[in-house]
């Protein structure tokens, strides 16, 4: 039965201690992210006690009968609903500070977009495991204490996992023991009695379950969001560092849209199919906008095929952010998502959009045909780089007219 409590792999990944497993990041280093994630939860708690005080006061609202007292409630309500939205305003602002999150060394770029880490609350496996190995497998509950011990090291370090790949192969080794545990300990029709609370990341609004679905779904999150934070880390002056963060980004979408198809009725919002599908299609437009810096950083010669190849990523970086930025402005996903998520998106779509004309203005301009001109090749480059000519112009006649060049 001890099986429950260990890790997946054949080997522990690490002792510390007498430990099983890796331990996540000093939650009391003083790093740009981690002072963010601290604010977030000083936040969090803060959001949870004014939605309290609101639920209250609507609850007193339905009974009340006196007038002033009434009165005197709506007040209050509209009080803390004051205090609640200036809340979210502030949780907002940590939601778009993007530049603790990208890579220190590195000249000007643009930004890419992190996701924070959901918070959650200490949870005390420790009675209700020991009552439900001596009623169900009658043995002694004490004799695991340190086996569960370690389960509940484990869900405290992925609180504060690292920003690189051991980071995420910690919370995925919660996300299997979670497996194993749910198997042996918590059956589907007996209610375990523990509360699993975390908080909506985007909201600050707390969700609690008794089952281990919100707990699973939420390490889930938190593994997509961890992969979008070693993205936007990547050196994007390096071929390698475009490459980890296309990887991490295209890792950070499959992830998250795993959890889309998977977990589909978790009460938090940030893990709704709608705001998923929206981060999904974020994701992968970063991981194209960096495969475009990446055909990009070596440099770009003025060359016709060089130029087509260069304006058709552009135009495809342009072409998702547009669909992001659509996305982004439908209800009920645009009353959540921080509003310089989507005005970045916007100009990013507009930026994209503006080069790749720009790269096809030189092309047609700077390389007119020649003599041995490969023209069949440059037709079939030129009609793939429009979806439709303007009325009256044809690939071929545009290449060998100069004023159709120029026109187009």
């Amino acid at each position: 039965m001890t099986d429950a409590l260990l890790p997946a792999a054949p080997q522990p990944l690490e002792k510390e201690n007498d430990g099983y497993f890796r331990k996540g990041c000093n939650p009391l280093a003083q790093t740009g992210r981690s002072k963010l994630q601290n604010q977030r939860a000083a936040l969090n708690q803060q959001i949870l006690k004014a939605v309290r005080m609101r639920t209250g006061a609507e609850n007193l609202l339905k009974v009340a009968t006196n007038s002033k007292v009434r009165e005197q409630v709506r007040l209050e309500l509209s009080f803390v609903n004051s205090d609640l939205q200036m809340l979210k305003e502030e949780l907002e602002g940590l939601n778009i500070s993007v530049g603790v999150y990208q890579n220190t060394e590195e000249a000007f770029t643009i930004p890419l977009i992190p996701l924070g880490l959901k918070e959650t609350k200490d949870v005390d496996f420790s009675v209700v495991l020991k009552d439900f190995i001596l009623e169900h497998y009658s043995e002694d509950g004490y004799l695991y204490e340190d086996e569960i011990a370690d389960l509940m090291d484990l869900r405290q370090a992925c609180r504060t996992p690292s920003r690189d790949e051991a980071g995420v192969e910690l919370l995925m080794t919660y996300f299997i023991q979670l497996g194993f545990v749910e198997s042996r300990f918590f059956p589907p029709t007996r209610q375990m009695g523990l509360l699993f609370t975390w908080y909506d990341s985007l909201t600050g609004v707390p969700v609690s379950q008794q089952n281990l679905l919100l707990e699973k779904a939420s390490v889930l999150f938190n593994t997509g969001a961890l992969y979008t934070q070693i993205g936007t880390r990547c050196d994007r002056q390096t071929q390698a560092g475009l490459e980890s963060a296309i990887d991490a980004f295209q890792r950070a979408a499959g992830v998250l849209n795993y959890l889309k198809d998977t977990f589909t009725h978790t009460p938090s919002y940030d893990m709704s199919p709608a705001m998923l599908s929206v981060l999904v299609k974020m994701m992968l437009a970063q991981a194209q906008e960096s495969v475009f810096e990446k055909i990009s950083l070596p440099g770009i010669r003025n060359e016709f095929f060089m130029l087509v190849k260069v304006a058709q990523e552009a135009a495809k970086v342009g072409e998702v952010y547009q669909q992001l930025h659509a996305a982004m402005s439908q209800a009920p996903v645009k009353e959540n998502i921080p509003y310089s998520w989507a005005s970045l998106a916007c100009v990013k779509a507009h930026h994209y959009a503006a080069l790749a004309h720009y790269f096809t203005a030189i092309l047609l301009i700077d390389h007119q045909v020649k003599p041995g001109t490969d023209l069949d090749h440059q037709e079939k480059c030129l009609s793939q780089l429009y979806d439709h000519m303007p009325e009256g112009l044809t690939p071929l006649a545009t290449l060998k007219n100069d004023q159709q060049r120029r026109q187009l």
